[in-house]
């Protein structure tokens, strides 16, 4: 059965982590960990999109996805949704938009990857996702330079918060993010694939 979108959870703190989880593996399991202790969080949702925009291919059916992903995280504070596909949205900013009419008490955070914000100003209306909440980037082997450096690390200069502050994050208000160094597993769903293990 599917996680439903709660009617209320006000007052909470929490992480959103996207993706297309094609499959979720112990990197994605990791993140989440740490987002919640380093960023003082209730939650984390992951939102498990039917389709990633950004790439060309098709993933597995979503039902395998997120029955896969149950069995990776398998942790009270992370509930694995198929959000996007009840809102049905196709763009980050727009799923964003949605949770925070629907939920005006909730406090969201958007978490994601040093890679993806090394490029996340290629993402349909990136700028948005700033607007709406705080960003928490954790960074994975050999992507922190290219993060610290990209165009949403410098038009966002002047709101990011120091990573020894980063349990503030939780509850700031947007614009604001942090860049959290960790050793991250490197895993990859693509090195996955690769190597026949997920079909």
């Amino acid at each position: 059965m599917r996680y439903k979108i709660p009617k209320s959870y006000a007052g909470m703190r929490v992480g959103l982590l996207g993706g297309s989880f094609d499959p979720a593996h112990e990197g994605h399991l990791n993140i989440c960990l740490h987002s919640l202790k380093r960023f003082q969080l209730d939650q984390i949702w992951l939102l498990v999109s039917p389709k990633n925009p950004m790439k060309n291919k098709n993933p597995l059916s979503l039902n395998k996805r997120m029955d896969h992903a149950k069995n990776i995280f398998q942790h009270p504070k992370i509930k694995i949704t198929d959000i996007e596909t009840q809102l049905k949205t196709r763009f980050t900013y727009h799923t964003l938009l949605l949770l925070t009419q629907l939920y005006p008490s909730t406090n969201f955070t958007w978490i994601m990857g040093a890679d993806n914000m090394a490029q996340v100003h290629l993402w349909q209306d990136w700028k948005v996702i700033f607007s709406l909440m705080p960003v928490g980037v954790l960074a994975r082997p050999g992507q922190g330079v290219s993060a610290r450096r990209s165009p949403a690390a410098r038009k966002f200069a002047t709101h990011q918060i120091s990573g020894s502050r980063s349990r503030r994050l939780g509850g700031a208000v947007a614009p604001a993010w942090c860049f959290v160094n960790l050793p991250m597993s490197k895993t990859s769903s693509s090195e996955i694939r690769s190597l026949g293990l997920w079909s």
